[in-house]
């Protein structure tokens, strides 16, 4: 089967070929079938080769396919090689099975866009982007699917381009994580120059030949390609551009939370963890920024009132968790919880498109209310994803991939009681935010009118996420509820497992205060906006509250500070420069083409004699040269 690997990426990419090109002159349900189709052949294909690969092949096989070389020089050559193996499987399948989901909703929810051609060729290149950084063979070839995901959410936050402010959001996106970008460059020609290649499976066979355990050289690498992994995955202090990232589409909302964009940091330090295992400091700055990140983007989202905003910040918290994982060696503690996230998180963004699209583009939680019986659907749906988010125990799949985290945070070999105490706290704020966005939403007075219901292309991606969102889970049970560990059995081949403490406390009191957390989360948060609301507004009333809460609202000041520190000064610093001895060349260099345009403008006198002359006298010019030579 893996003669037929290059079919996964080749689709999506026909697909925004052809809209690309040709879009304008297809009818709305040709451009519909193409860009969804492609999509959905790519899932039905990633169905049937992995279904295949994991039949058949031992538990390390490789599938792996050259389809041609991209250049060669010196003894350097690149070539565009796509390679299979167990982790890679995962990430295609999320992105392909739920980036088909998401495209049929979006089949509905952009039919009245005049850009509709546009928006799905978009939307193909942008998953065609995000299966070559999970399939490449090379650290090269991932970087230029690296890159292309860059550019497609530039092009996707930016769609509604006509308002300034979604412009603002797509260059905001673009340039932040251009920082991270251009660390993890870096990092690869110091891993070249170490290494002598780019090849992934390589460079993970001998790390341990080439770099000594925590020198000063593989922990500069590691920390560089973390950089690269902060900024895709708006973790600290590069998270700013993810909630204006929420001036997209909804639909690209749940791609880039779901399925590509931010997943891909997570992935860059799962696939080089050969590299990350040779650095003590390097992991311990990942397990410091996602625990961090986790706790300061669960208290800005208990702050906020667009409900897409709520998601984005609960996104950035849950990869905090992600990276808290993989910095204490639960590698596949992570990628399960990803797996999991990506279920219930596109399942939530797409409900949230829904309900804003049938209360004429409300964002604010406030201005709804009552819609649990007036959109019942969307309702249960968005309240599974709920559950999932909020790790209620037993009933959902996020209890169980946010357990592994909770306990690998103290008894992995890197954890200690401190960061489960955080990943803790942070259980408890995700279920008082998830909760409070709950009974805003779906509870209480209808403060805007229901125009149009979704229709079946935009409830049913929501009904199959929301059975991913409550049955994933039980592929991988904890130790003390049977202990079946299919997830990581079918990783560990490809992840190394996790190295666990002796003093290693029961298991049932971890997942009992686990528990207690987040039903005490939960009980806050009905408490205070379903029993009590008036008590929220007595506490907004206490200024040193009051000013807690604009903090935590502002992000925890980021934004400010960057903008003082940074955007300002370069502002002020262009403004002074902008009329260097450089642009004054430039200028000139446009002033003397102007003056000779105008010059040979006046040679098109409209008269044939003269034509006919330059003609003659051209001719003997050019006779003349040629006898002298």
């Amino acid at each position: 089967m893996d003669k037929y690997l290059w079919l996964i990426p080749a689709l999506p990419l026909g697909g925004f070929l052809i809209l690309a090109l040709a879009g304008k002159r297809l009818s709305r349900s040709s451009v519909a079938i193409v860009g969804a189709g492609s999509i959905c052949l790519s899932a039905l294909i990633t169905f049937v080769i992995g279904g295949v690969f994991l039949a058949g092949m031992p538990p390390n096989a490789v599938y792996t396919q050259t389809l041609w070389t991209w250049f060669e020089v010196g003894a350097f050559s690149a070539k565009i090689t796509l390679s299979l193996d167990v982790l890679s499987l995962v990430f295609v399948f999320v992105i392909t099975f739920i980036g088909a989901l998401i495209h049929i909703y979006s089949t509905a929810f952009m039919e009245a866009d005049r850009d509709y051609a546009r928006f799905f060729a978009s939307m193909n290149l942008f998953v065609f982007s995000m299966l070559v950084l999970v399939l490449a063979d090379n650290l090269l070839l991932m970087y230029l699917g690296w890159e292309g995901v860059g550019l497609c959410s530039y092009l996707l936050i930016g769609f509604w381009y006509e308002q300034q402010a979604n412009g603002n959001a797509a260059r905001k996106a673009f340039t932040v994580t251009r920082i991270g970008d251009a660390a993890m460059a870096i990092g690869l020609f110091m891993i070249f120059q170490q290494a002598g290649t780019l090849v992934i499976s390589d460079i993970g066979a001998s790390a341990g030949a080439i770099w000594q355990p925590n020198s000063t050289v593989v922990t500069v690498t590691a920390l560089l390609l973390l950089a690269g992994g902060v900024g895709k995955s708006a973790q600290l202090p590069l998270q700013t551009w993810l909630p204006d990232a929420m001036a997209g589409p909804s639909p690209v909302s749940a791609l880039i939370h779901a399925a590509t964009m931010v997943t891909a940091g997570v992935y860059l330090v799962a696939r080089m963890h050969a590299i990350f295992a040779l650095s003590e400091t390097a992991r311990l700055v990942i397990t410091v920024i996602g625990a961090a990140t986790l706790l300061l983007a669960g208290l800005t989202a208990l702050t906020q009132y667009d409900i897409k905003r709520v998601l984005a910040y609960s996104t950035i918290s849950q990869i905090g968790y992600m990276f808290l994982a993989l910095g204490v060696g639960a590698w596949t503690a992570a990628i399960f919880h990803f797996m999991v996230h990506a279920f219930f998180k596109a399942l939530l963004f797409l409900a949230a498109g829904a309900i804003i699209e049938s209360l004429h583009h409300e964002h604010n939680m406030f201005k709804m209310g009552g819609l649990k019986d007036k959109m019942p659907v969307v309702f249960w749906t968005f309240l599974v994803g709920a559950l999932s988010l909020a790790a209620v125990p037993l009933i959902s799949a996020g209890f169980y991939s946010k357990d592994q985290i909770l306990w690998y945070s103290w008894t992995a070999n890197g954890g200690s009681p401190v960061l489960w105490m955080v990943a803790l706290s942070g259980a408890l704020i995700t279920a008082a935010y998830t909760t409070r966005m709950m009974i805003l939403t779906f509870w209480g007075e209808a403060h805007t009118p229901v125009g149009h219901l979704p229709g079946r292309r935009m409830t049913m991606p929501l009904v199959v996420l929301a059975v991913f969102s409550v049955f994933a889970g039980f592929i991988e049970l904890p130790h003390n509820f049977g202990h079946f560990t299919l997830f990581s059995d079918l990783l560990r081949p490809v992840l190394p497992e996790t190295v666990m403490r002796a003093d290693i406390p029961s298991e049932w009191l971890f997942q009992l205060l686990a528990a207690l957390a987040t039903l005490g989360g939960v009980f806050l948060g009905y408490h205070y906006y379903y029993q009590q609301p008036s008590r929220v507004e007595s506490l907004r009333r206490n200024a040193m509250l009051a000013g807690l809460h604009r903090f935590w609202f502002s992000g925890w000041g980021f934004e400010a500070l960057y903008d003082r520190v940074l955007v300002k000064p370069f502002i002020f610093i262009s403004k002074i420069n902008k009329s260097d001895v450089t642009d004054r060349l430039y200028t000139g260099i446009a002033a003397a083409t102007g003056e000779m345009y105008k010059l040979l403008s006046r040679t098109q006198s409209g008269s044939l004699r003269w034509y006919i002359m330059g003609l003659v006298v051209g001719a003997i010019l050019i006779l003349g040269i040629q006898i002298m030579l």
